[in-house]
């Protein structure tokens, strides 16, 4: 990878924008839940978004958490630390193809340079916020840790109608298509006419 240099003018404002997302309070609650998931064997970041970039950089930890929400069945089956920067964006790829597998959606995503770049922290809170979310709501046994930490996501309602409610409702009319209830033409006069000025002396 080749190193960049500091960003000017419109190119820092943007990233200085993206850097604001940030949330240290959040990145507490996903490391404590990461530690919970996986098991102490992670180990633990230094407590920054430096150090958070650094400790998910290689892909292993998250492979390890995809990995550990899927029980006996997981989906990436090896994990090797390399130092090597393609074996390492490979294993972040690896990651976000599972992840996405077991339901979070394309646009909770972050990209793998968003992470290994350091391109977009938050993008990257986003995702394991939603994958968090999602293993809360699933409830399958998986999940470790305070079910708090993440919101419940919304689940279907679905509701079954019998033929005879269905044919019902065909009878009403909805209060979109207007009402004629209280219209009346009491007091008015017939088309046509002119209007009635009288003068009272």
């Amino acid at each position: 990878m080749a190193n960049r240099g500091p960003a000017y003018g419109l190119s820092r404002e943007v990233q200085s924008k993206i850097d604001k997302k940030y949330d240290p309070e959040l990145e507490g609650r996903l490391v404590e839940w990461i530690v919970a998931q996986c098991g102490p064997g992670v180990g633990r970041p230094e407590p920054d978004k430096t150090g958070f970039q650094k400790w998910l950089k290689d892909g292993c930890v998250l492979c390890e958490l995809i990995n550990s929400l899927h029980g006996a069945n997981k989906p990436i089956k090896t994990i090797k630390t390399s130092s090597m920067a393609f074996k390492q964006m490979e294993q972040i790829s690896m990651f976000l193809k599972a992840a996405e597998s077991y339901g979070v959606i394309k646009t909770d995503m972050f990209q793998t340079v968003d992470l290994y770049e350091s391109k977009d922290l938050a993008a990257v809170q986003r995702t394991l916020l939603a994958l968090g979310s999602l293993a809360v709501t699933k409830d399958d046994g998986n999940y470790k840790g305070d079910p708090n930490w993440f919101p419940k996501k919304s689940q279907e309602n679905k509701r079954e109608f019998s033929e005879g409610q269905l044919n019902e409702g065909r009878n009403v009319i909805g209060l979109q298509m207007g009402t004629n209830r209280g219209a009346s033409q009491a007091g008015m006069t017939g088309y046509g006419r002119p209007r009635q000025i009288i003068n009272n002396p």
